[in-house]
């Protein structure tokens, strides 16, 4: 019986519960080690995010037989000269609309009462907002109390600027690091794996970093290039805060198709409060913009890199932001790509013991 494959399973099963719940009574041990992952999670996540993004430049400029470290050195010095670029023919525009908004903002709201009274007087449309519950008061509601919100946010600016600066300073050392000795990673992780299993490991490996450096590169291609159609189609209509709503509109959309809605929100909202038909236009700016992104763009870029179903991606999203936040939001997905393939991998090397413990009997017999 002790040597049966059934109370060895549970023998280790209880042992890890067992594990798990005397490390929860000495939770006051791991404090000074959470303290320190909460501090640098941040800077870690983005590093990884631009080490993928810029380590096909570091072997693009090492096959030109120039020095890895002087070719992550150059890489700097180009980002440092675009961000004196951004910072002389952007930032201007950019931080003038923000100020703007920001000042204006008292009158969204009563832009938006507006507008929706002008439709309510219209007697082709005045039956659409007639009835005991008033769609308009509460729509101008919920704008009003976002404003608010956003207003009342601004006083954890020093938190934000504190947290701001921590990844500034961090964040090109760390980056550094991640270019220069990335590429030494890989063999110690494989150090870990039983000998027997490092071929697999090797595979499995090599699968995580391809598909976590095709969803990286490919998804900033392509949000950059909707940022830049919906700022070119903004402009054409004279939409007001037209760079800022692009600019914002890019980080939202790195959240897989939750991230589109949120972006279109302050988009209507302000082309809404312009005209109604600042609004429509704008709506339809958005979808062109969406559609020349999923049915032409996204094919070409990302081929089947991504094979994650829309409904399982929407539930993966779900839980990470209950579960994490924001932070949960934006790292579920490449998360759920490494589970899946760590997943697939093991149940892979299991089935394949399973047909040599099948095969091997038979042999015998033979």
């Amino acid at each position: 019986m002790l040597q049966s494959k059934y109370f060895r399973t549970s023998l280790s099963i209880i042992a890890f519960l067992l594990i798990l719940y005397l490390g929860s009574k000495v939770m006051f041990l791991f404090t000074p080690l959470l303290s320190i992952i909460n501090l640098l999670l941040v800077p870690m996540m983005l590093s990884g995010f631009m080490y993928y993004l810029l380590r096909p430049l570091v072997r693009f400029l090492e096959k030109h037989k120039l020095n890895r470290a002087l070719s992550i050195l150059l890489i700097y010095l180009v980002f440092a000269g675009l961000f004196v670029l951004f910072w002389i023919l952007i930032w201007p525009t950019l931080r003038e609309q923000f100020q703007n908004f920001i000042d204006n903002m008292p009158y969204l709201v009563e832009g938006m009462q507006n507008q929706f009274n002008q439709l309510r007087n219209d007697p082709s449309l005045s039956r659409f907002f007639s009835g005991d519950t008033d769609l308009s008061d509460k729509i101008s509601e919920y704008v009003s109390n976002t404003i608010t919100w956003m207003t009342n946010s601004m006083s954890n600016l020093i938190g934000v600027i504190s947290s701001i600066v921590v990844v500034i300073a961090t964040l090109p050392i760390i980056l550094y690091y991640m270019l220069k000795d990335g590429h030494k990673l890989a063999p110690i992780l494989l150090g870990l794996f039983p000998r027997k299993y490092r071929k697999e490991g090797q595979d499995m490996l090599g699968d995580i970093d391809s598909a976590l450096s095709g969803f990286i590169v490919t998804r900033v291609i392509l949000n950059v290039v909707l940022g830049i159609m919906l700022y070119i189609g903004f402009l054409f209509i004279g939409l007001p805060y037209s760079l800022l709503l692009a600019v914002i509109s890019i980080p939202l959309n790195f959240i897989p198709y939750v991230g589109s809605l949120l972006a279109s929100v302050p988009v209507l909202i302000v082309g809404f409060i312009e005209s109604p038909s600042m609004a429509i236009w704008s709506l339809v700016i958005i979808l062109v913009a969406q559609q020349i992104q999923d049915n032409v763009l996204s094919p070409i870029i990302y081929g089947k890199s991504l094979d994650v179903h829309p409904l399982t991606t929407v539930v993966i999203v779900l839980v990470g932001g209950d579960f994490f936040g924001i932070i949960g939001v934006l790292i579920a997905l490449p998360v759920y790509m490494i589970a899946k393939i760590i997943f697939m991998r093991i149940y892979e090397i299991i089935v394949a013991e399973r047909v040599e413990e099948i095969q091997l009997p038979k042999d015998e017999q033979m």
